[in-house]
């Protein structure tokens, strides 16, 4: 067995492309290596990056793939002879197989009498095959964004390649793509080494070798070690800690190699900012950690973290550069603040028929037109559902949602949209409901993010959303694949979780017939938000496919009733009476779904006095009993003993299908039985359709 090292050394590679680079390079490696016969059973595949590098480590290799001995089938005995001569077509087939004709053989197939070969495959050596087959491998690599670097070439990739490393074992392995041929060289850390080359004699010598030159290729080595520092350094500060920041964590990872962390600080005069201005500028902007108080106020310090380790003359002057570097972007900040007030939300209003949102959907202002309306008529739903709703902030927040686009604070720094229109609007004086619902408009922006805090919140979001994916698809914009330019999934996403998980009483049908008045859109619209349930109540909710296939098969409209049937139906499934019926009501549909195949579409279902057997008859009598107790349990939404309820049906089931044949020749009977079985489903499939839960039987 050998171990495998590959490396791709480039250009600086963006932060956000990284990690699902070095997944995909790994698992396309791993699937190489497998699918040619190269990797032993226990083989194990590590994988490794930095701004500069994606690797591949790959241990229990092997060598050279085995001998393989397999049997081709060639044309027809009537096309391979004629008049007992060998065709051209016995000949092609001979030559494809590597024998002689002699070798040739005839079979008999179900098919007939046919041609046929041995064929002895030698295995080839390791360093031929990963040699041939990796450059398409890497050809392969996704990324949001690339480019030609090499004039005239077709090669794209995310940025230029400076190097390959390929090992197996102590020997180089000739892989070669995009003019750059593999060797056993790699480069140390660019600033603390100065980016001299360093030899590789051995994969297990690569994280090693690297760290010695100031590279750290483990990527959770370093997340580790940036965390650490964090921490370190935040303790010089009295009484402070730095604001948790995970997203932060995870890009400042990919853009160093070899981590240290450095205390810069800023003048007390500039927390007079709102903190989520102060919070922008350091995060998105210099990638700076905010420092934070037990209060946990803002400090007049941040933290950075650094692609090299200074000296102390160093440090100070690194540090003053970004502190004065700082300083600026804060003073931009305060002067555009400033500047801003001086034209209040309600003036602006009439500035958003000159921004535009789409050019075939017209300006902000048509949108908030449209918004209006939509948020008014989900509103009405709310209030007639007795869900308190400030009327007047509601709308108000509505008129002014979009009017923080026109100031020079959100031109600056775009991601605070929405939010400086809720501290414009606290800071104007209008109601702190009004705000807020403003500042929470664009929530929640992912499946983790916080929800609107406030009714007027959620519905203002929900009717935004909704718009915007209502126009889209107007205009044939759906998301298709893997792209969606206008982000229509995740407010789709949003939409859903907040009808899931607010207990708001819109169902998707009305939501999807008041964003449009266009029948084919709001069927489309529709469609798409039921494919967001799904994938809510699997990838969000963690509901088994099963599950949620059940629940969505029993209809979906309310999106926190659904949620809470999968809920039920999950807890219950561990009781052998619930797989029990489950499986019962899947052997009912079934023998229904073959009755309707031999043209028996109609069942009497009523027909009780054609039932003669004793098992029918108390299946029956005990399924209507059930089925009201069932029904308004259902109603309350009390899922889970509705669920225990109707695994009580059980011991009725098993006897029946013990005793009694459905499929009689008397065709009263057996049309009675069968309406039997479609009484039972129906009544018993408004929560889920049990016959969609896999039991195992």
């Amino acid at each position: 067995m050998a171990d495998f090292l590959f490396e791709i050394g480039l250009e600086e590679v963006p932060a956000r492309m990284i990690a699902s680079a070095q997944k995909e390079l790994a698992e396309r490696t791993e699937k190489l290596l497998r699918e040619q016969n190269l990797l032993e059973d226990g083989a194990t595949v590590k994988s490794y990056s930095t701004p500069r590098r994606l690797a591949v480590l790959v241990h229990d290799v092997r060598v050279k793939q085995a001998d393989v001995q397999e049997e081709m089938v060639g044309p027809s005995a009537k096309v391979a002879f004629k008049d007992g001569v060998p065709t051209a077509a016995a000949e092609a087939f001979a030559k494809k197989a590597g024998v002689s004709m002699d070798a040739l053989r005839t079979i008999t197939n179900a098919k007939g009498e046919y041609l046929a070969a041995t064929v002895h495959r030698a295995g080839r050596n390791a360093s031929e095959v990963i040699a041939e087959l990796l450059p398409k491998e890497i050809a392969g690599i996704y990324w949001a964004k690339n480019m030609r670097w090499r004039t005239g070439m077709p090669e794209r990739f995310v940025r230029p390649i400076k190097w390959m490393l390929a090992l197996l074992d102590g020997d180089t392995l000739p892989v070669e793509w995009a003019g750059t041929k593999a060797g056993n060289v790699t480069y140390r850390h660019r600033v603390l080494h100065g980016n001299a080359p360093i030899t590789i004699a051995s994969p297990a010598q690569y994280v090693g070798a690297l760290l010695d030159a100031k590279v750290m290729v483990n990527v959770e080595e370093r997340r580790q070690k940036i965390r650490k520092a964090l921490d370190h350094v935040t303790r010089t500060v009295a009484g402070a800690h730095w604001r948790e920041d995970e997203a932060l964590v995870d890009a400042v990872t990919h853009l160093t190699e070899w981590p240290s962390v450095l205390l810069g600080n800023f003048e007390r005069e500039y927390l007079e900012l709102p903190e989520e201005v102060l919070v922008t500028v350091m995060r998105d902007h210099q990638k700076y950690f905010a420092l934070e108080g037990a209060d946990g106020k803002l400090l007049p310090h941040f933290l950075t973290v650094l692609n090299t380790e200074p000296d102390a003359e160093a440090e100070a002057i690194i540090r003053q550069g970004n502190e004065r570097v700082l300083r600026a972007r804060f003073n931009d900040a305060r002067f555009f603040w400033n500047f801003d007030q001086k034209t209040t939300l309600r003036e602006r209003t009439k500035l958003m028929e000159n921004v535009t949102f789409q050019k075939d959907l017209g300006s902000y202002a048509k949108k908030t037109e449209r918004v209006a309306a939509l948020a008014t008529a989900l509103e009405a739903i709310a209030v007639e559902a007795r869900v308190h709703v400030d009327v007047v902030a509601l709308h108000e927040a509505v008129l002014l949602a979009k009017t923080d686009l026109t100031t020079e604070l959100v031109k600056e720094f775009t991601e605070l949209q929405g939010v400086i229109g809720g501290l414009y609007a606290r800071a104007q004086g209008l109601s702190e409901t009004t705000a807020v619902a403003i500042y929470d408009q664009y929530l929640p922006a992912s499946t983790d993010d916080d929800l609107p805090r406030t009714t007027e919140g959620l519905l203002l979001s929900i009717a935004d959303k909704a718009d915007t994916i209502a126009g889209m698809f107007s205009l044939g914009l759906e998301p298709t694949g893997s792209k969606d330019p206008f982000a229509l999934r995740r407010a789709a996403n949003g939409i859903v979780r907040m009808l899931a998980e607010s207990k708001l009483p819109i169902t998707l049908s009305a939501l999807a017939t008041l964003a449009t008045h266009d029948a084919d859109v709001c069927k489309r619209v529709r469609t798409f938000l039921l494919e967001r349930v799904e994938f809510y109540l699997r990838d969000v909710r963690g509901q088994a496919y099963d599950v949620v296939k059940a629940v969505t098969a029993a209809g979906v409209e309310d999106v926190s009733d659904a949620l809470a049937r999968a809920e039920a139906i999950t807890a219950s499934r561990g009781s052998e009476d619930f797989l029990a019926i489950a499986a019962a009501f899947k052997r009912m549909k079934n023998i229904l779904e073959q009755a309707k195949a031999k043209g028996e579409d109609s069942f009497a279902a009523s027909d009780k006095e054609f039932l003669t057997e004793r098992a029918e008859r108390e299946l029956s009598e005990e399924a209507g009993r059930l089925a009201a107790w069932v029904d308004g349990q259902r109603k309350d939404r009390e899922y889970l003993l509705a669920i225990q309820s109707v695994a009580k049906l059980r011991p009725y089931v098993d006897v029946f299908f013990d005793s009694v044949m459905v499929m009689v020749d008397d065709a009263a009977l057996r049309r009675a039985r069968l309406g039997l079985l479609q009484r039972v489903l129906g009544d018993f499939s408004r929560i889920a359709d049990f016959s969609e839960i896999v039991t195992g039987k």
